[in-house]
Parts: structure tokens; sequence; C-alpha cells
């Protein structure tokens, strides 16, 4: 059934669309275009905390996603699957569940959301976008991407309510 969707999405492929979805991709590569939003929190005393937040829940989702899970799943990416579909962008390295990109997307685009909701939803709308483009790709399935965004909601809210309990004993004493 994933395959199945995946080939829907193959049917979408034209030149300008596929340039767009390379872009995505390659804004998700490393977390990137994360670790410097969190740097630039980091430069204002409104947002220090959230880019440290931000960080610390970019590195707890690497560390369960792309060190444990991956490792642990072992699931193998759709273009090996099918090499038959034109391959867009270099095969990466690496097992396909969870999406290291969505996830590291939606850790980050969520302590955004708790920052402020306008840069919230900014974020999140390119963290979609980001997960898009790695069906669009065919070097994700549904549920690796699903996976993801789950992973990385589930650690930035964890960090979130952690630090949020911390400050709490941290003002009572």
């Amino acid at each position: 059934m994933e395959l199945s969707f995946l080939y829907s999405l193959q049917a979408l492929h034209n030149p300008a669309l596929d340039k767009v979805m390379i872009f995505f991709t390659n804004l998700g590569e490393y977390g990137a275009v994360w670790i410097l939003t969190a740097i630039l929190l980091l430069c204002f005393q409104k947002y220090r905390r959230y880019g440290a937040l931000m960080l610390v829940s970019l590195l707890v989702t690497f560390l369960i996603g792309e060190i444990g899970l991956k490792n642990l799943i072992m699931r193998e990416r759709p273009l090996v699957a099918d090499p038959t579909v034109q391959q867009l962008i270099p095969l990466p390295s690496g097992s396909s569940f969870p999406s290291g990109h969505t996830a590291s997307s939606f850790t980050a685009a969520w302590i955004l959301w708790k920052a402020d909701r306008k840069f919230g939803a900014a974020g999140l709308a390119l963290a979609v976008c980001i997960g898009f483009s790695r069906l669009y790709l065919f070097v994700h399935y549904p549920t690796d991407v699903l996976g993801g965004a789950v992973l990385g909601i589930a650690c930035a809210q964890g960090i979130y309510l952690l630090a949020k309990r911390y400050m709490r004993k941290k003002a009572c004493q």
C-alpha cells in the first residue's frame, strides 16, 4: 500500500516541482537549517531558552532516530526496493525508518511553536514540505515520514516539559 502511494506521487513529477522538492530536501540535510535557526534564537534574549531547547531536542532526536531506531529496524529505502524509479538525488545512506529529515524538522518546528505560534506555524509548514519532499523523491515510505514526525514532536515535547519542570523546581528553591 505504501509503494502504491509513492507510485501515485511519481505522476506529479515535472522539472519545476522536482527542483522545488530537491530544494526542500536539501534544506533539511543534516538538520542544518534547524541548527542555524537554534543559533539565531540563542542571539535574542527573549528566545535564548528556546534555542537551547531546540539544540537539545535535535540531539535527542538524532540519538533516538538515527543511532537507535534506524539501526534497530534496518528498513530498506523505496529506491532500493524499486530501483527502476528515477533517482533525482543520491541514494541516502542508512536505513529508511524513521525519516531523519522529518524528525529533525518536526522537533525544531515544535520548539518554535512553543516559543511563538507564528514562528511555529511557519516551522511546521516547512517541516511538512521537507517531509513531503522525502516521499516525492522516493527515499522514504509514508510511515517513515509519519514516524519521523511523531518522534520529532515527542522528543521536543519531552525536552520542553523536562525543562519546564526543572525551571519550576529551581524557582521554588
